[in-house]
C-alpha cells in the first residue's frame, strides 16, 4: 500500500477518531485506488481526473452498483484532500467525478401491528428475556443493531426514559426510550447474572458471557419471527426503519425524526416521507370512486 495511504488511515484513526470497522473500509477502498494507479503504471499521487473517470467506469463494468461507487469515490475524494492539506498534491482528481444515478430503493418496514407482535414475544428463558429487551429497544428508541449491542449498564437512564447511544463517526446521541422497552430491560437486568458475564459493563451479553455480537442478534430475530408464524424475514434494521416511519406517520415532524436515528443529514431521513406517501396512496387508491383506473 502507498505510504501516503498509511498516512491518510492513521489519520482518520488517531485525528478524526473513525470507528475501526470505517478506518478498514477506507483502507480497503484504498487499496483498490492503489491497485488500479498500479495496473495503470502511477502512483496515486499523480492520477489525474480521467484516470479517476476510467477507473470508475472499470469498477461499475465489474458490476460495482452506483451506491457502492459513489461510497468509494467519497473515500478516494477525502484522501486526495488529505493530500492537499498535507502539501503531496495541487488538485483533487476526484473532484467533479459523479457516480451513476442509482435506482432509490424505499427501506422495508413493517406495519404497527406486525412490529408490535414482533417484539411482544414471551419467552422465560435468560436468552429470550434479554432478545425481547434488545427488540423492544431497537423498535422503541429506533438504534442500529451495532449501537445496540455497544450498549453498557450506564447507558439507560431509568430516571429520565432515556438511552445515550454511541453511533457512527463516534458521535453521542440520547434517545428517549418507551415504557415497554424500560421494563423489558429491567426484566433482562434481573436475570443478567445468570449468564455469568465476562464482559462486565457490557448491558448484552451471550451464553458465553460475552458482549453479544450484531450477528447474533440478526439471526434470533429470524427465529423469533418464525416462531411467532409471521410471514416476513425480518432484520433488526427493519426495526428501526419502522420506528422511524411510524413516527413520521404520527407526528410529521422530520428534524426530530432525524436526531433521534442520529442522522447527518436530513437527506437520509427524508426516504421515510416517501414511504408516509405510499401509505397515503394506498389509503386514497382504496377509498377514493375517482382513484381505480379501469385495467
Amino acid at each position: 500500500m502507498d505510504a501516503s495511504i498509511e498516512r491518510y488511515l492513521g489519520f482518520l484513526t488517531h485525528e478524526r477518531r473513525l470507528a475501526a470497522l470505517t478506518v478498514k473500509h477506507y483502507g480497503r477502498d484504498l487499496a483498490l485506488l492503489g491497485q488500479l494507479a498500479d495496473g495503470a503504471k502511477k502512483v496515486v499521487t499523480a492520477l489525474s481526473q480521467a484516470d479517476i473517470r476510467r477507473f470508475a467506469a472499470t469498477l461499475h463494468g465489474r458490476g460495482l452498483s452506483a451506491k457502492s461507487l459513489a461510497r468509494v469515490l467519497s473515500g478516494w475524494r477525502g484522501y486526495y484532500e488529505f493530500l492537499i492539506r498535507d502539501q503531496r498534491t495541487a488538485a483533487n482528481p476526484v473532484d467533479g467525478v459523479r457516480p451513476p444515478k442509482a435506482a432509490r430503493k424505499l427501506p422495508q418496514t413493517l406495519s404497527p401491528d406486525q412490529a408490535v407482535q414482533l417484539v411482544s414475544f414471551t419467552d422465560d428463558t435468560p436468552e429470550g428475556i434479554r432478545d425481547r429487551a434488545i427488540y423492544e429497544l431497537l423498535y422503541s428508541s429506533g438504534l442500529r443493531v451495532s449501537e445496540v449491542t455497544g450498549l453498557n449498564l450506564d447507558s439507560i437512564d431509568f430516571s429520565t426514559a432515556e438511552v445515550r447511544v454511541t453511533g457512527k463517526g463516534s458521535k453521542t446521541r440520547i434517545v428517549p426510550v418507551g415504557s415497554h422497552a424500560l421494563e423489558a430491560v429491567k426484566n433482562w437486568l434481573l436475570v443478567r447474572a445468570s449468564l455469568n458475564p465476562l464482559d462486565v459493563d457490557a448491558l448484552f451479553v451471550g451464553t458465553r458471557g460475552r458482549r453479544l455480537s450484531p450477528r447474533l442478534v440478526q439471526s434470533r430475530i429470524k427465529l423469533w419471527a418464525a416462531r411467532q408464524g409471521l410471514t416476513i424475514d425480518p432484520h433488526p434494521h427493519m426495526l428501526r426503519h419502522s420506528f422511524a416511519s411510524h413516527v413520521l406517520q404520527s407526528s410529521g415532524d422530520l428534524r426530530a425524526v432525524q436526531e433521534m436515528l442520529g442522522h447527518a443529514s436530513i437527506a437520509s431521513t427524508q426516504v421515510y416521507t416517501h414511504l408516509d406517501f405510499q401509505h397515503l396512496a394506498k389509503v386514497y387508491d382504496t377509498a377514493h370512486p375517482r382513484a381505480k383506473r379501469k385495467k
